[in-house]
């Protein structure tokens, strides 16, 4: 995995769990999550759903998951699926790290998700689908295609009975960060766009999207490398 500086990745953490969470509804605001995730407190007057608080939080310790496994090497795994899973929803599903026992739905979907009693099977063909096409992708434009359609197929199987959409995400970063991308966040204010993304099956859309984060990611990475450069300097 290429090096990042360190306040980049607490900057990418702090954007990865604020806008991913607003995404499935969360109040809570970019600033209030720098303060849960970086200094450990709630500020502000309001009272908080300690759901909201948890559902941001919990990012802390699965984005630590993933750099570490990443970091070391670690294929991608039904194991890795599932316990990004189990971090994100700690304290807040009994079934955390487990897939479901029983059939759901999406909301407004025009599509039905897979049945609980195929999801284990589904889930591997779908970890060994995703290593496949990465590992034989002639281009970075092919990789990002990989990582956008498994993307959506992960949604549409929706293998956990909630927390799908957050563990999707973080499994996006997974893969870029395998293959020296670096990890990208889909804003909140893209909501509407990127659940279009999902039903239509857009994987041409998705991966522009994910191609123009990269960007992004890219540019924001090179200040916070100049900036630290700056402070080694002085």
């Amino acid at each position: 995995m290429r090096k990042f500086p360190n306040e980049y990745l607490d900057d990418i953490l702090v954007r990865l769990a604020h806008h991913s969470s607003a995404i499935e509804g969360n109040t809570i605001s970019l600033p209030e999550t720098v303060s849960i995730i970086l200094h450990n407190t709630i500020t502000g007057n309001r009272d908080y759903d300690l759901r909201e608080v948890y559902e941001v939080s919990n990012h802390r310790q699965a984005f630590d998951f993933v750099l570490n496994e990443v970091s070391n090497g670690v294929p991608l795994s039904l194991y890795t699926v599932k316990e990004i899973h189990s971090h994100l929803t700690d304290k807040l599903q009994y079934d955390k790290g487990l897939f479901k026992s029983s059939d759901n739905a999406i909301l407004g979907a025009d599509f039905v998700t897979a049945s609980a009693k195929d999801t284990p099977f589904l889930m591997q063909q779908w970890v060994d689908n995703l290593i496949y096409r990465l590992d034989s992708a002639k281009d970075d434009k092919e990789k990002i295609q990989a990582i956008s359609e498994t993307h959506i197929e992960f949604e549409r199987i929706h293998p956990f009975s909630d927390g799908n959409g957050r563990t999707g995400r973080l499994l996006i970063t997974y893969s870029l960060l395998q293959h020296d991308f670096p990890p990208i966040v889909i804003q909140s204010k893209e909501r509407a766009r990127y659940i279009s993304f999902l039903a239509e099956y857009d994987v041409a859309g998705l991966s522009r999207y994910i191609e123009s984060a990269i960007e992004s990611e890219e540019e924001r990475i090179n200040r916070f490398q100049n900036a630290s450069d700056q402070q080694i300097d002085l």
